[in-house]
């Protein structure tokens, strides 16, 4: 008896039908506990990454609650409560505890009287690769600072020279001691214009900029005839001759003092 068009087309779909339930049936006979085996996989995954996630927030929570504690020990005048606290957060995983309470420890170390100790944290802060560059700038300024009296002042241009630039957010502290540098090896005609330029750097902290304008007066720069002509918006009449800020740590060659 000849099949109908309809009676084949259905026949044919339901061969092929069987066919893949055929098929399916015999990929999860041969594979099946490999596919639960990955789906479990997976869900742990997830689960596990969700754990971490919230253990990680908790975490993070406590150890600001341990910086509070430390700090408020300190600012109590018990810094051996502070101690231990700001210890466990120098190894913390979070990059902006670990330097926050870095810089703590150069704190109190200074505070102490421990200059030395203090030094040493802060190069280990400017050193240390994992922490933001602006962390690592800032401990080499305030290490700079202590060191400042013992350093030959070649070595401080070289250190700070970069920092000391127009347009780095570290020129007023960073040219100060560039400046005093230049100073010390007799080449006022090299610290003036750094003096200059702090004291047009508005970003630069009030009395920085005050002391710089002094400076550079006294070294023959009227940095305020040029800052009254910014302010009025005329142009300013040419500056006393004075050859350009540095822009590379070496220097010539001067005996320091």
């Amino acid at each position: 008896m000849a099949l109908s068009p309809n009676d084949g087309e259905t026949f044919l779909r339901e061969v092929d039908e069987e066919l893949r339930r055929e098929r399916v049936t015999k990929f999860f006979t041969r594979y099946g506990w490999w596919v639960l085996a990955g789906v479990v996989l997976l869900l742990g995954a997830v689960a596990g990454a969700i754990w971490w996630q919230a253990h990680r927030a908790e975490a993070v929570g406590a150890e600001g609650e341990t910086l509070v504690d430390a700090l408020s020990s300190i600012e109590a005048g018990n810094r051996a409560a502070a101690a231990p606290k700001i210890a466990q957060l120098s190894q913390s995983g979070v990059k902006g505890y670990r330097a926050a309470a870095l810089f703590t420890r150069a704190n109190t170390e200074t505070a102490a009287g421990n200059t030395p100790a203090a030094i040493a944290t802060l190069r280990a802060i400017s050193q240390d690769q994992d922490l933001d560059e602006m962390y690592r700038q800032a401990a080499l300024i305030r290490q700079t600072m202590l060191e400042f009296d013992t350093l030959p002042p070649r070595a401080v241009i070289q250190r700070l020279a970069p920092l000391a630039r127009a347009g780095s957010p570290w020129l007023g502290s960073a040219g100060e001691m560039v400046g005093a540098a230049h100073l010390k090896m007799h080449r006022p005609d090299l610290a003036g214009p750094v003096f200059a330029a702090i004291a047009r750097d508005e970003r630069a902290p009030d009395t920085v900029r005050a002391r710089a304008l002094q400076m550079a007066g006294s070294l023959g720069i009227d940095v305020t005839s040029l800052l009254n002509a910014r302010a009025s918006g005329a142009q300013p009449s040419p500056a006393p001759t004075a050859p350009p800020a540095p822009t590379a740590p070496a220097v010539p060659a001067a005996p320091a003092n």
